[in-house]
């Protein structure tokens, strides 16, 4: 639908289990509980034998891998899989991950969650030697570079390779009877251990994928570590550079699911607390404090609890609209958020009400929400937003508009407020989302991956920006001028 491009896209979601007799059932399902990380594409890739076996498809999970024949095209004990988050282009089958590629060790399938901010020049150079690329991904780099490499073993190929690529990721493999899971050594994307019976462990990007095949959730993989699962052992081991942690605080604002534990914290937990800080920041006199769901619905409870004002379902959302509706023209395209959301009249007419959101990107959502409730009969209309004003472009694994078309790029509060038609605009602090983490912020050393609302790139844009970390908030200023 239209409007569900005025949301950052959920990077990518992946999983997978090593030693168990239903892996690729087992993968299947944990792919389901990650769908929101991903509705474009799904695959999984499972090993038998001395032979990998794949399965990809456009879609969510449950139309390509519903069917019990499908899961039967799948055998053996170790499963990875993907699911691939929603770009605005075409998706050819060649992109759907996880990839595979034959090494003179044997085969070797790879799922990716990040982005690698130095592609562009390695993919270069690769080509100049004579590597020739089968798909667009930036995932492919990492095969590549691992086929080049002058390191015998498997593993130190994959440390090789990983050594000369910039960025964020979290990866599993799959190869032969082994499974490998890495985090990039800031830890940008999550990714954590569970177990499932005796010898079965489980790599996942949340803990969400553990539950729902009911594995136990043992940590969270750390930054800059690797996890070698072979031979019904687990090794650690620490081959990049200690960095400083720079988790994506997006994931507790909005990307993980609610029930999920990211980086070892309750994502609930956290969007409560972040509604409670807003509350503490911008409170206002009203009649109800009403959620944008799905999203906003954790952080109105903290601030409905923190202010005092009860809290309503003031805004339905229809479930049963998908992403394939057909909008036949010009005529109702407009009507985008009305086929999705629908003001509860009974609860807003006559009313003050806080509308709670987890963000703002362009500001066309939060326009006809607000002319929604408004039309509802609502008295006052103002708009709390848990996280601070989105300034900047991902450019480590998040789909996000270009900064020009971010509307707080350009635009301070008060010209957002009269842009929406909101009676009052406030978001929450930076200063305040990290005390709602249980942190002070400073901007040398923050803890958290905070570019979308700081500029502060921690990792360096090699492609983007040249490379020059220290120019990198000025080029972006200037750039989009």
């Amino acid at each position: 639908m239209i409007f569900e491009k005025d949301k950052f896209k959920d990077e990518c979601g992946v999983f997978a289990i090593y030693n168990h007799n239903h892996a690729s059932a087992h993968t299947a399902l944990g792919l389901h509980a990650l769908q929101h990380r991903g509705q474009e594409a799904a695959g999984i890739v499972t090993y038998q034998d001395g032979k990998f076996y794949s399965e990809k498809g456009k879609g969510h999970v449950g139309d390509i891998f519903s069917d019990e024949k499908v899961i039967d095209k799948l055998p053996g004990k170790f499963a990875i899989g993907h699911n691939r988050y929603s770009t605005s282009g075409e998706t050819n089958l060649r992109n759907v991950q996880p990839i595979f590629a034959e090494f003179e060790f044997g085969g070797f399938a790879l799922s990716h969650n990040g982005n690698l901010t130095n592609a562009k020049t390695l993919r270069k150079n690769l080509i100049k030697q004579g590597c020739i690329f089968q798909s667009t991904l930036d995932t492919e780099i990492i095969i590549h570079l691992m086929a080049t490499s002058r390191h015998h073993e498997v593993v130190d190929r994959f440390i090789d390779s990983l050594r000369q690529v910039e960025g964020a990721y979290s990866l599993v493999a799959l190869c032969n009877e082994s499974i490998i899971g890495v985090r990039d050594p800031h830890g940008v994307r999550p990714l954590v251990l569970g177990k499932i019976e005796n010898e079965s462990w489980i790599l996942a990007s949340e803990t969400c994928a553990l539950d729902i095949i009911g594995a136990s959730y043992i940590r969270d993989i750390e930054p800059g570590e690797m996890v070698v699962l072979q031979n019904n052992t687990i090794q650690s081991i620490r081959p990049f550079q200690k960095k400083i942690s720079k988790f994506c605080i997006f994931e507790y604002i909005y990307f993980a699911r609610p029930d999920s534990f990211v980086d070892g914290k309750s994502v609930y937990e956290a969007r409560k607390k972040i509604g409670s800080v807003l509350a503490l920041e911008s409170h206002i006199n009203a009649d109800l404090v009403i959620p944008v769901p799905d999203s906003g619905v954790p952080a109105a409870i903290g601030y409905s609890k923190e202010s005092k004002i009860p809290y309503e379902l003031g805004i339905i959302r229809n479930h049963y609209v998908g992403r394939t509706f057909i909008e036949p023209g010009d005529k109702i395209r407009h009507l985008g958020v009305k086929l999705k959301h629908n003001a509860n009249q009974y609860l807003v007419k006559n009313k003050k009400v806080i509308l709670v959101d987890d963000s703002i990107v362009r500001g066309t959502t939060s326009k006809k929400i607000v002319e929604m409730v408004r039309n509802a009969g609502a008295k006052e209309v103002h708009l709390r937003i848990a996280s601070p004003p989105t300034t900047h472009s991902c450019f480590y694994g998040v789909d996000t508009p270009d900064r020009k078309e971010l509307i707080a790029a350009n635009n301070d509060t008060e010209k957002i407020r009269k842009e929406i038609n909101v009676d009052s605009l406030a978001f929450i602090s930076i200063n305040g989302l990290y005390r709602a983490m249980g942190l002070e912020y400073t901007e040398k050393e923050s803890f958290y991956c905070d570019a979308c609302f700081t500029g502060n790139y921690a990792i360096t844009l090699t492609d983007i920006l040249g490379g020059d970390t220290s120019k990198q908030l000025s080029l972006l200023s200037e750039s989009n001028k």
